[in-house]
């Protein structure tokens, strides 16, 4: 048994299956090599690709055992040789790799932002992932601008109200699809237009659009390609069935890109300005301990929550 200065509690899992294959264990505490950061986690973001990876359905990091957990928010520890920037004692957030499901994580320094001081750590922890997917679909690959007009599917999610934001704050035209009763959370953020998909087919509602944000796949790809003005873009931020391939896109006169959110701090603390000043507001659907993950999970793979899902590590 580690003591209590040295040890770090871990959410980990041996076999792939569903939320009750997540378990606690207790490991020695990391150490930053040169470059990291070693975080005390205040908390750490669920997103969809947790749960993807979790169940096997998309198995990104191999065969178990591994830690689940891409956003984190806590104050730094430790920190490696050649960092500069951060200061043991410095509160940081950041979209990383892998493992934020612990109570300590060392990830390099490149990924962290200092955490804005008007967000607590549960809002920062649920920010990264939605956030920088956000960023690197819309300004990034899209670079929307004034009168750009974006369409976000599922909007009231995780990355979808990030992006509606985002895409507002870049002075876009934003259209997004939602059941009604997520319409007046949407409209408070920004959003212009939105769809009910259980009442409206939004092939029929929607057109001349230059820029859509697919968050769900499968058919929903190639239905929105009917929505796309020519030379279109449609942006698919989806681990799973992108529902058609780039040839197919292109060989209807329009343009095709995946995003997958990187880790990155240089953007992170663009988004943090943000976030700072009220222009991006983070929702939060449930902040849950760090004991209740598999209640976590279940809630997220309901498919309805709004906005993000934390887990709480530490006051």
């Amino acid at each position: 048994m580690t003591t209590e200065r040295s040890r770090t509690l871990v959410m980990t899992q041996h076999r792939f299956g569903g939320p009750e294959v997540l378990e606690i264990e207790e490991r020695s505490r990391p150490v930053p090599a040169p470059g990291e950061v070693l975080l005390r986690v205040h908390a750490a973001g669920v997103n969809v690709v947790d749960l993807l990876a979790r169940s096997g359905t998309a198995p990104l990091y191999g065969e178990p055992p591994f830690t689940l957990g891409q956003d984190v928010s806590g104050v730094v520890e430790a920190v490696g040789d050649s960092v500069t920037g951060l200061r043991p004692g410095d509160e940081a957030f950041a979209g990383i790799e892998a493992g934020g499901y612990a109570t300590h994580v060392t990830a390099p320094a490149a990924h962290f932002a200092p955490k804005p001081a008007t967000l607590d750590h549960i809002h920062a922890a649920a920010a990264p992932t939605a956030t920088l997917t956000a960023w690197q679909a819309l300004i990034d690959i899209a670079q929307v601008g004034p009168g750009t007009r974006v369409l976000i599917h599922a909007a009231a999610g995780g990355v979808g109200h990030a992006a509606v934001q985002l895409a507002k704050a870049e002075g876009a035209y934003v259209i997004g699809t939602a059941r009604t009763a997520n319409h007046a959370f949407l409209h408070d953020l920004g959003a212009d237009e939105l769809i009910d998909y259980t009442t409206t087919d939004f092939t029929d509602a929607v057109h001349d659009i230059d820029v859509a944000l697919d968050l769900i796949g499968g058919d929903y790809g190639p239905r929105t390609l009917g929505t796309l003005r020519p030379n279109g873009l449609l942006v698919a931020a989806i681990p799973g069935d992108l529902g058609l391939s780039p040839e197919e896109v292109e060989a209807r006169g329009m343009r095709f890109a995946v995003v997958q959110a990187k880790p990155s701090g240089e953007r992170l603390a663009k988004i943090a300005a943000l976030l700072a000043s009220d222009r991006i507001r983070i929702h939060v659907a449930a902040a849950l301990p760090f004991a209740e993950v598999a209640k976590a999970h279940e809630l997220g793979e309901s498919g309805h929550a709004k906005g993000k899902l934390v887990l709480v590590l530490s006051d």
